[in-house]
């Protein structure tokens, strides 16, 4: 979740009154952005291992997968994700091949072997036989992403009526919100979808 805004309002809210609701200020000044790299694990329906930073580049992304593999470092790990060009990385391909112990070549970035285009690198990323692995969902299909999910639930409880002095008091915030989530409210997401039905 990418551009998350620290907006500090100009004056505080009007109260809620009587058949009134609570009116938000809407002047306000702006304190940077943030990205959040989180993970839904969807057994638990709790949000595990977030990174919250300026940038949300190959760096970043490569360094929050490791951060999570380290919760759990010898379990296999399952990552559906979608095809962001950072999700299928030459730094994640690295990384990869080092925690499964694959110690072939791996070729030149652009030019040859695993490390060559973004489809080899899928391919590598993507291997069932791999301790970590992902699957990467079709473009335009982000409601498959339960994640997607709870980021709509932080815009909506956190986010959108917020009132943030700082980048620091965003990040602090979003990581005290992640606390009381899962301490409170988690739970697997009831799945609705039951497919399309083909017509006539």
């Amino acid at each position: 979740m990418t551009g998350i805004q620290a907006l500090e309002r100009l004056h505080p809210d009007q109260a809620m009154q009587p058949g009134q609701p609570r009116r938000l200020e809407f002047e306000y000044e702006r304190h940077g952005t943030l990205s959040l790299i989180a993970n839904w694990h969807v057994a638990l329906g709790k949000v595990i291992a977030p990174s919250i930073g300026p940038t949300r580049k190959e760096f970043d992304f490569a360094n929050h997968i490791a951060k999570t593999v380290e919760t759990a470092p010898d379990d296999g790990w399952v990552f559906l994700l979608d095809q962001l060009n950072t999700h299928r990385s030459a730094s994640l391909v690295r990384w990869v091949a080092v925690c499964c112990g694959i110690d072939s070549d791996l070729g030149v970035k652009g030019q040859s072997g695993i490390l060559q285009s973004m489809e080899t690198r899928t391919a590598f990323l993507s291997d069932p036989s791999h301790r970590i692995r992902f699957v990467y969902i079709p473009k335009h299909t982000s409601w498959l992403n339960q994640i997607e999910c709870w980021f709509s639930i932080l815009v909506r409880r956190l986010i959108r009526r917020g009132n943030f002095t700082s980048t620091d008091d965003l990040q602090q915030r979003i990581l005290d919100f992640i606390e009381y989530f899962n301490h409170t409210m988690a739970k697997p997401f009831q799945w609705q979808f039951k497919g399309f039905t083909p017509h006539g």
